[in-house]
Formats: C-alpha cells, sequence, structure tokens
C-alpha cells in the first residue's frame, strides 16, 4: 500500500469516527491532508464523514491544481489560508460540531481567545482559539480571515458556523478538533458556575514545558 493509498484510507476512517461520535453530520465538515508531493487530498463538495471513498477524495497537485477524484469541498479558500500561513500545517479539518457552534454565537465569549483555560490539554493541543466573524458558507473572504491571522493561530471558531483546525499530521488535526469541542462542551457545561480555571503561574507552565505559541 503506497503512502497515498494509506492517507486515502486514514481520512475516511477518522472521518467516520468523527462522525459516529456526533462531532459533525449530514453532509458538514471537510478534511485535508499534506502529502509527500506537496499536494492535497480533500474531501469532496456534498459528501457526508459517514461513508466517505477513498478513491473519490478530491486530489491536488503541488500547484493546487484539482488531477483526479470529486469536485472539492466549497471551503477550500479556508484549507488554502492555512497551508499557506502556516508552513507546519499537515491536515487541516473543519466541522460543525455542536458545543463549538454553540460557544461561538454566546455574546460574552473572547474573540482573541474562545476558550478559557480550563485544562491544560486544551492549551497543549490547541493555543489560543480566535473567533473569526460570520461568512456565509463558501465566502472566500474566510481564507482571507485566517490569512489576516499571519499563521499566528492553528485553531479558529467561526461564528455560527463551527470550529477549523490545522495540525502537523491528520492525527493531530483530529485530536485537536475533538479537544477543542470537549473543552467547549466543558465550558458551557460549568457556565455560571464558577469554575477554577488555571492560574497564570499553571498556564505559563504548560506552555514553556510543551513550546506552545500564546502570543
Amino acid at each position: 500500500m503506497t503512502p497515498e493509498t494509506k492517507l486515502r484510507e486514514k481520512i475516511c476512517t477518522l472521518a467516520a469516527s468523527m462522525f459516529e461520535r456526533g462531532l459533525t453530520n449530514g453532509a458538514s465538515g471537510n478534511i485535508s491532508a499534506r502529502l509527500e508531493d506537496g499536494g492535497l487530498l480533500v474531501t469532496p463538495t456534498g459528501s457526508t464523514m459517514r461513508a466517505l471513498d477513498p478513491a473519490r477524495l478530491s486530489r491536488f497537485n503541488a500547484e493546487g491544481q484539482l488531477v483526479s477524484g470529486d469536485p472539492p469541498t466549497k471551503e477550500m479558500s479556508l484549507h488554502s489560508a492555512f497551508y499557506d500561513t502556516r508552513r507546519t500545517a499537515g491536515a487541516v479539518v473543519h466541522l460543525h460540531s455542536t458545543h463549538s457552534v454553540a460557544l461561538s454565537m454566546l455574546p460574552e465569549t473572547d474573540p482573541k481567545n474562545v476558550l478559557p483555560p480550563l485544562t491544560a490539554y486544551s492549551i497543549m493541543r490547541l493555543g489560543k482559539v480566535a473567533l473569526l466573524p460570520y461568512f456565509r458558507p463558501g465566502d472566500p473572504d474566510m481564507g482571507q480571515a485566517v490569512r489576516g491571522l499571519a499563521g499566528k493561530r492553528a485553531a479558529v471558531l467561526l461564528a455560527n458556523h463551527g470550529p477549523v483546525v490545522a495540525g502537523k499530521t491528520l492525527e493531530a488535526a483530529v485530536n485537536a478538533m475533538e479537544e477543542l469541542e470537549e473543552t467547549a462542551r466543558l465550558t458551557l457545561l460549568t457556565r455560571g458556575m464558577h469554575p477554577i480555571p488555571l492560574n497564570p503561574a499553571q498556564i505559563r507552565d504548560v506552555i514553556e514545558v510543551f513550546d506552545v505559541d500564546w502570543e
């Protein structure tokens, strides 16, 4: 099995796992992953993560041209913006996960960092998560908004839409996405209950030990 075939299978397996656990639904969400030759594999537009066909994934070459497979997700500008601004990005995952979307709509959510520091793992895997404004699905301006962050954020939350996470590998991006959704859920569960977050010294310790970009 070639590396590309393995990656195709892995995209479909992880997508189905996220669907089965309710992290996305219907025909929502999309995934892309970088290939060894600099090209991309991307989930097709209108597809469901429940049952992706590895052979039908959109295949781009290193010049960004679609060379095989079905037409790609309409959110390509979003994916391209992460690859262009974060050299370490090896995969991008975008979902419409319920708790993250709910958090994006609350007026008290901090647009500079949507997740309170409730656990060390959300800091380790995500850093700060920026809240971006609402854009119509497929609007190229979403990509421009990500580019405006100049590569400083590995994860963003699109208002009234959902989270987007870039990772060094496909597994890292999926794990970080799951951490984002669980932390959003924890945030909503404890809202109004005055939870005790990590203090500044504890946050700084996590940042230094795990080399987290927190600026």
